[in-house]
Parts: structure tokens; sequence; C-alpha cells
């Protein structure tokens, strides 16, 4: 099937009106009514709990930033409001307890108790006009299914049957004949992001993997990055699996997991805390840099500061700063090997407690780096282990840090790439500021450790 027939067999969804006038996804009604019935039912609350005062009305923008971190705004497939539930009363209880140094007890938690009644009752109304929009029409998401076998038909099949989904398949990406069941298949798993931009895709769902893993998670990242959403039909589909039933979606009794969105806002903040942490850092250890870089000199004679182009991202380099370990030798930026016998003694104390490291904080500072993230790596083998190690590209989607998920698991120096490939997009999927905090704490404790031993 040629290229272009997806879009004779699609029509309308190809139309500018459905991507929107610039080309990009618009916001979801569904996610705008959802956030909206928020607002409406904990303004309501408290207006009815007893006397509006600030405190109270900062209330409102708590918990409906509560409700938005914990999920409850993700638009979901199915709308059943027992499933979201505990997550709701949770947000209602964090944004209470938060109050409390403001308003007497009793008052807080009567406020509590309206905003739980007038949010469960305003998702249930939400809900139920999502439904309502979804049948007649008005609300449908166009969805593309990875895979053209047994349970990729029965997706297509089920979706076709219950149009208060809101879902409509284009078609099928994937191995297989011309057609699987009522739909084409437009293409292979490779042309995924293609056909998202084509067909103005919002929903993906993976029905098997149609390829290799690691192809199939480039391909996905990838597709993320286009702005549709991701739902993995895990096999067999039959058997419960080990995750709350708020994180699930369903296809007509079919579930589905859907994966975590690109992180983006999140990397706003993640950027502000690498100025304040690395200014800091670097005016509390000025001291002992400037002192390391004296006893380098004297020893030494060369210039203590190393610096070396690094690839730091898709398509950044920078040059990184360390503090000379080394001797002159060879050519650094093709030699893997570090040559023992060129290492200095306090080089070595140095290599061993990763405080060669430190001046990269001013590259953090300056925006080309992060304190965490995937170590950069020379542009020689930069480009020579993008072409075999499966996933080494996709770790250049966040900015190289100063450590890393791999390096406080113990993989630095001359241990498998491909495990520190794994662990650095295990880092990027799963990113959070708690994690960021986690690697830097256990950074700190692996550098204590360390410069402690090289001392004995």
């Amino acid at each position: 099937m040629s290229r272009a027939e997806p879009a004779a067999l699609t029509g309308e969804l190809t139309s500018p009106a459905a991507r929107g006038a610039t080309g990009t996804r618009r916001l979801p009604l569904p996610v705008a009514a959802l956030a909206l019935a928020d607002l409406v039912a904990l303004a309501t609350a408290v207006a009815v709990a007893g006397r509006v005062s600030p405190a109270a009305v900062s209330y409102v923008p708590v918990v409906a930033i509560l409700l938005a971190a914990a999920g409850t705004l993700r638009l979901r497939i199915c709308l059943r409001l027992s499933d979201q539930a505990g997550r709701i009363l949770t947000a209602v209880a964090g944004g209470t307890v938060l109050l409390l140094p403001w308003l007497p007890a009793d008052r807080a938690w009567r406020l509590a108790a309206w905003s739980a009644g007038f949010v469960l009752v305003g998702r249930g109304v939400a809900y139920a006009c999502v439904r309502v929009a979804r049948r007649s029409g008005l609300l449908t998401e166009h969805v593309l299914i990875v895979g053209t076998g047994e349970t990729g038909v029965l997706i297509s099949r089920l979706l076709r049957e219950h149009p208060e989904l809101g879902l409509r398949a284009a078609g099928f990406a994937g191995p297989g004949p011309q057609r699987a069941g009522e739909l084409p298949v437009l293409g292979s798993t490779a042309d995924l992001p293609a056909l998202i931009e084509e067909l103005a895709i919002q929903r993906v769902i993976v029905c098997d993997a149609a390829g290799g893993d690691a192809e199939l998670a480039h391909v996905l990242r990838t597709a993320r990055r286009h702005g549709a959403a991701i739902l993995l039909v895990p096999e067999p589909h039959e058997l419960g699996l080990a995750v709350p039933r708020s994180c699930l979606d369903e296809i007509w009794g079919v579930p589905a997991i859907p994966l975590r969105p690109a992180p983006s806002a999140g990397l706003l903040l993640k950027r502000a805390v690498d100025v304040v942490v690395s200014a800091v850092l670097l005016c509390l250890l000025a001291p002992v840099i400037l002192g390391f870089m004296a006893i380098i000199r004297n020893s030494s004679g060369a210039p203590a500061i190393f610096r070396q182009l690094r690839v730091t991202g898709a398509g950044r380099a920078a040059q990184i700063l360390k503090l000379r370990t080394l001797e002159p030798h060879g050519n650094s930026d093709t030699c893997w090997s570090v040559p023992v016998e060129t290492c200095t003694r306090f080089g070595r104390w140095l290599r061993v407690s990763h405080l060669d490291e430190l001046p990269q904080l001013v590259n953090v500072l300056r925006g080309q780096m992060s304190l965490v993230g995937p170590r950069p790596e020379r542009p020689y083998f930069a480009d020579r282990f993008g072409r075999v190690i499966p996933g080494y590209r996709d770790r250049d989607r966040m900015r190289a840090g100063l450590t890393g998920l791999a390096q406080v698991s113990g993989l630095h120096g001359d241990t498998s790439l491909a495990d520190r490939v794994r662990f650095d997009n295990q880092y990027i999927e799963y990113w959070s500021p708690w994690l960021d905090l986690v690697i830097l704490v256990r950074t700190a404790a692996r550098t204590i450790a360390g410069a402690r031993g090289g001392k004995q």
C-alpha cells in the first residue's frame, strides 16, 4: 500500500480542523471540562463552607494542582468515577492538611468534606457529559493500532462496536496483509511517527511488539514526542495486573496501560533546581576546587583544568570541564582506556572519589548540562555507540548530567555500555524531582565513601 493512500482512506482525519491552525493538537475538550468542573466544585465548596478568607481562596488552586499532579486529569477511555475517587479524596485531604496552619481545624475539615462531595458530583456530571458527547460523535479521538494479530483485530472491533468510548480507528501499523479485519494496514511500525502526523492521530494502542523491543521503544518514544498518547495492551490481557485501577485504562473489558507522557513542563523545574543548586555548591566548594587546582598545578606544571568536547544532548555539544588527573597522552578524544601509568597519585584519588568532576558545576550553571542525567560522551565514541548499541541515541532526549542513575548504580569506567544505556533510558522515562534528589544523595554518599577509601 502506498504512503499516499492513508489520506484518501481516512478523509477528514487529515483536515486542518483536525489538527488546529498551527498543526499541533489542541487541548482535548474532556480534559478542559474536567479541570473546569473541579474549579467550579472547589469554589462552590469554599462559598458554602463558611466565611471566605484568603486562606480558603488559596485552597482552590492548591487542590486543583494536587488533582492534576495525581493524574486525575488524564484523558481516560473508561470514565468511571469509582476508579478515580481514591485519588480525588487524597488530593482534597492533602490540600486541607496544608491549610491547617491558617484555618481552625473544624472549619478546614468542613471545607474538605464539602470539597470532596462537590468534586465527586462535578466529576460525575462531567463524565456523563463526555460520554454523551462521545456517543454523538462530537468528541472523537483518532486511533492507530500497532499489531495486526488477534488482539489488534479484537481492539478494532470493540472500538467500532462501542462509539461511547470516543475512539475511531484509522487503521493498523505493523507487518501483515493489506487489511486486518475491517481496517487497512497503513504502514510498518517504523512509519508510526509519520502516520501520527499525517492522520492527526491522538492515541496509539500497542497490541504486539511488531518488531524488536529496542526498535519499538525508539519508535514509541518518537511517536510520544509528536503528541500522541500511547497505550499498551498486555499479553495475555486476561490476567490481572499488579497495577492500581486508577492507573489503568480499559477498552470494553480489555485492560490497557498508559505510558507516561514525555517530560515537558517539569523540565522547567529541573532547570530552576540546576541553577540554584549549582550556584550554591560553587560558592560553598570554591575554596576546595581552588585548593585542588593549586595542588595539580604545583605537582604537574600543566593547566589544572582539562577541557574536552562532549555530546550533551540531541544536536548539542559543549566543552566539559574537569580537574586534570592524567599527564598528557595520545589523543584523549579517541582513546577509550585510561593509561594508569600517566595518572598521578593525587589524580587517582580524584578519579576514585569523582571529585575531578566538580568543575562541571560551571557547565550546569551555564545550561550546558544538568545536575542529573546521562553522562556526556565524546563525539567520536557517541557516533560509534549510536550505530551499534540499541537505545543509545534515545538517551540524548534529555540534557547530559553531572551524575546519573547509571553512575550511582556502579556503572562507570570500563563497565557495560548496554547496561548504562538501559539505566539512562529508565531514568528519563521515570524522571521526577524526587528521583533526582535520590540520585544526588546517593552520589554524595558514594563520593564521600570514595574519598575515604582513596586516602587509605
